[in-house]
């Protein structure tokens, strides 16, 4: 026999409609602290596109604000409006078009902010979720004004309900609006027509990932109230960073408007990168130094157009496969309310949610409605906000059809074919959590992906851990492995060996495990799979011949990451050697664990460290060899047996088939610059130099004979990654066929002279 508050709960029985919200019905509510008979404007019947909430001049020249929102199960839709001091006039969206709410209000202008209230039945057991006591977010909204706190009025169910196994099946009736952001009214007022893309190819691109507030929020040279928004990353000393370094693209951290989770606030945290979305047209208010009424969305634009007058595109990571209101125990914030089971992927059961991402819910992509409101926001940032390309967080989510990954997916499919979309860089993050959810290698030509076997695979080399050197051979010339067919090339591989997601590139080689306590979830959080190596001492030292061990293996990791074919990708703050104190997951560190420390570029260490990175990006942009367009072929290219690609061993000799299979701890890498396919802008055959990189992971020196005839009768040495300072290695030059002495642990390039 189940208590009666089970059988209550069962029963969908909720808490009582206060008193207020009985006396007053639709369209009849006298606002939030509202004056008994204000007036309401008008709600013309409007039009059904675009969706959300565009400023226009309607019929008869009146200016005013057309209102559309899909809420296809919906009975009902509330237009809420408010004023500055919080009161709420509500207005009924009578018309309704092919499942849409629509309205034209006169008189509402760009500075306006909003919500709506959806009815609709409340039945938890077949994902029918509407609750009117909740204002919700509107999805296209341009701009979102204030804070999500998470207070139990935020919630469509009962958060405190006594037995919890029920309690999201039990309805709470108290007003959420007080607690909740507002959207904000934007007026469309640019055309782009001054902008210059930077259009970078591919295979010339370099891409430095970045979080917005943490790349500004402690640099000396940006005055302190840009820190930490998007007019501090589009200042003078930003951007020069930027440009001697080298990077033609950023990739930035989540900037749509997120929420942050309830544990963490709990915890007296924030959610610091951003993966938690629930605005996917807005973005992010915290990051503006302007305001936050609209303010956002132009300072962001000024931010975009900064970055591509010095040079550099803008990526935007996005997280299309989830929202912010989690599980069927998460808020009710947005999408929940407006249509449930229109907008998430629902368990059969209907009450729970499909899971592919770790996070609690799962956008429905292949519903149209979910999949217009991906595409519209990807065209918007595209061609309204200015940005160069996205980068997917778990896009195999976004591929899955009704729960496989399918490479016809309708996702894929849609932007294939798209017009805007299929112009713009596309990168996968290749995986999901779900059953089948590893694709790295699948997704069709146009995209690019995160290559997590080059990271594993490069870090395992240097850290002696590789059993063979097969799969480091296939990662080091483009992963043709994966990429070669459908037509797709080298740059289909984004190759990293560090990302926000996991150790920096220094805490790489001064820790082997995870110290995330400042997390609060007992060092449980984040991965213990690093294939790290500490050079012998856990964290931080001041043994000076391991912290210039430590050094030496930076040098290497980033070298071996910039001479690789395919398209590098640096983190921000790796270049000057950036720690987290050895936290593999710094996801809710706002805070200096987080954020860049510029100060380290006071210590001989760290500037060595960016001069070496700005150098190898600086070869990497004056040599074609080095971003091929194509991949190896691994033949004679001509009559003396010269081949575009050969792999040497230590002794000088060409590697069998046998040397792949044994361990090695050296390995020389030939590229030929005589015979790269392709031609150049006008027509002509690309030539370049040929160079030798010889990396070698052993902890002694070794002695490597260099090729002679017919791979080249002498080499000059460019980087010695033995050596430190790196500025005071003198001009070596060596015979074909000499011995050259490759020191501990190191990494030779050198290049053909003669």
């Amino acid at each position: 026999m189940s208590s009666a508050a089970e059988q209550e709960a069962e029963r969908g029985v909720g808490r009582p409609v206060p008193e207020g919200d009985r006396r007053h019905g639709l369209n009849g509510h006298r606002g939030h602290r509202g004056e008994p008979g204000a007036l309401r404007p008008p709600v013309w019947p409007g039009a059904p596109t675009p969706l959300g909430a565009r400023f226009r001049v309607g019929p008869d020249g009146v200016a005013g604000t057309n209102f559309a929102l899909w809420a296809g199960g919906a009975e009902s839709v509330e237009l809420c409006l408010f004023d500055a001091a919080g009161a709420e006039r509500r207005l009924a969206l009578a018309e309704l078009t092919h499942e849409i709410w629509h309205g034209f209000v006169p008189g509402i202008r760009p500075g306006q902010r909003y919500g709506y209230r959806v009815h609709g039945r409340w039945d938890p057991w077949t994902g029918a979720r509407w609750n009117p006591a909740k204002l919700l977010l509107d999805p296209y909204a341009r701009a979102v004004d204030g804070d999500f706190a998470l207070p139990p009025q935020v919630y469509g169910h009962v958060r405190d309900w006594t037995q919890q196994h029920v309690a999201d099946t039990v309805r709470d009736d108290r007003d959420s609006a007080p607690y909740v952001p507002k959207g904000v009214v934007v007026h469309d007022d640019d055309d782009w027509a001054d902008d210059r893309r930077p259009k970078t190819p591919w295979a010339d691109s370099v891409i430095y990932e970045l979080h917005v507030r943490g790349f500004t929020k402690l640099h000396p040279d940006i005055p302190e109230e840009l820190r930490g928004t998007y007019a501090g990353l589009a200042h003078p000393a930003a951007l020069d960073h930027l440009v001697r370094l080298g990077v033609t693209a950023v990739e930035l951290l989540p900037v749509h408007q997120f929420a942050h989770e309830d544990h963490l606030l709990r915890r007296g945290l924030r959610n610091y990168w951003g993966y938690n979305s629930i605005g996917y047209f807005a973005p992010h208010a915290a990051y503006s130094a302007s305001g936050t009424a609209g303010q956002q969305v132009g300072e962001f634009k000024r931010m975009v157009r900064a970055l591509h007058t010095a040079g550099i595109e803008v990526i935007l990571d996005v997280v299309y496969n989830h929202t912010a209101e989690a599980g069927e125990l998460g808020p009710t914030l947005s999408l929940r309310g407006i249509d449930n089971r229109g907008y998430y992927r629902l368990q059969s059961d209907g009450r729970r949610y499909a899971d592919y991402t770790g996070c609690g819910n799962t956008l429905h992509v292949v519903q149209p409605q979910v999949l217009r409101l991906i595409t519209d926001s990807l065209r918007y940032w595209v061609t309204e906000m200015g940005v160069d390309g996205f980068r997917f967080d778990l896009a195999a989510a976004l591929a899955r059809s009704m729960h496989d990954v399918d490479m016809l997916s309708p996702f894929l499919a849609v932007i294939a074919q798209d017009p805007v979309l299929r112009r713009v860089k596309l990168i996968a993050e290749p995986w999901d959590v779900g059953r089948g959810g590893y694709q790295v290698g699948s997704f069709p030509p146009l995209w690019t992906e995160w290559n997590d076997r080059y990271r594993d695979a490069v870090r395992d080399f240097w850290r002696g851990a590789l059993p063979d050197v097969r799969d480091l051979g296939y990662r080091l010339s483009g992963s043709s492995d994966l990429y070669a067919w459908g037509g797709r090339r080298p740059y289909a591989s984004i190759n990293f060996i560090t990302a926000h997601d996991g150790f920096t590139l220094r805490d790489l080689v001064s820790y082997e495990r995870k110290h995330n306590e400042a997390n609060g979830e007992g060092n449980r959080d984040g991965t213990d799979d690093n294939r790290s190596w500490n050079c012998g001492v856990e964290g931080e030292t001041d043994d000076p011949r391991v912290n210039a061990l430590r050094r030496r293996q930076l040098r290497n990791l980033l070298t071996t990451l910039l001479v690789s074919t395919g398209v590098p990708m640096l983190v921000a703050g790796d270049e000057m050697g950036r720690t987290q104190g050895g936290n593999n997951n710094a996801y809710c560190q706002d805070g200096e664990v987080g954020w860049v420390d510029w100060s380290l570029l006071d210590q001989p260490g760290p500037r060595g460290l960016l001069d070496l990175a700005r150098r190898l990006v600086g070869l990497r942009h004056r040599h074609p060899v080095l971003r091929r367009r194509a991949f190896f072929s691994g033949r004679a290219q001509g009559a003396d047996g010269l081949r575009d690609l050969a792999w040497f061993t230590a002794r000088g000799e060409e590697m069998t088939e046998r040397d792949w299979y044994g361990q090695t701890a050296t390995l020389g890498l030939y590229l030929s610059g005589r015979d790269i396919p392709g031609r150049d802008a006008r027509g002509a055959p690309i030539t370049d130099d040929s160079f030798l990189i010889v990396l070698h992971a052993g902890p002694r020196p070794a002695r490597f004979v260099v090729p002679g005839a017919p791979w080249a009768e002498a080499y000059e040495v460019l980087v010695d990654t033995a050596l430190e300072p790196q500025s005071d290695a003198p001009a070596r030059t060596h015979r074909g066929g000499e011995g050259v002495t490759v020191g501990a642990r190191s990494v030779l390039v050198l290049r053909v002279t003669a």
